[in-house]
């Protein structure tokens, strides 16, 4: 199925062909469709459903359990998480975990690599 956003998009106040662009919320790319004319913006419908999927997970407080497994300890990460992220078809991904402070651990799921040219 093809993007109704790859196409010419008509703003219906002023009859002008809109502008692509995009804004970023809490690090997510939301795709736009912008009207010079009259300021009016239009929302891709799947990024702003990503985002909606993404906000109710967000501010969630999440109790898991630390286990000792063999020579390492291993935390159980919630359905919801792996759902939100589609990780289930990838299980034996490699995550990248970072310790922030001696408070805060963090997993990274994936890590974009930058190359400068």
């Amino acid at each position: 199925m093809e993007d109704m956003f790859n196409t010419t998009i008509l703003c219906n106040n002023c009859n002008r062909q809109t502008k692509k662009s995009y804004i970023t919320k809490h690090g997510f790319k939301i795709r736009t469709m912008d009207c010079n004319k009259c300021s009016k913006t239009w929302y891709h419908p799947a990024d702003l459903q990503d985002y909606k999927n993404f906000s109710k997970i967000k501010d969630k407080k999440f109790q898991v359990k630390l286990r000792f497994v063999g020579n390492s300890y291993a935390v159980s990460i919630p359905r919801e998480i792996i759902q939100f992220k589609e990780l289930q078809r990838e299980l034996n991904q490699i995550l990248h975990l970072n310790l922030e402070s001696p408070e805060k651990l963090s997993i990274i799921f994936s890590k974009k690599i930058r190359r400068i040219l």
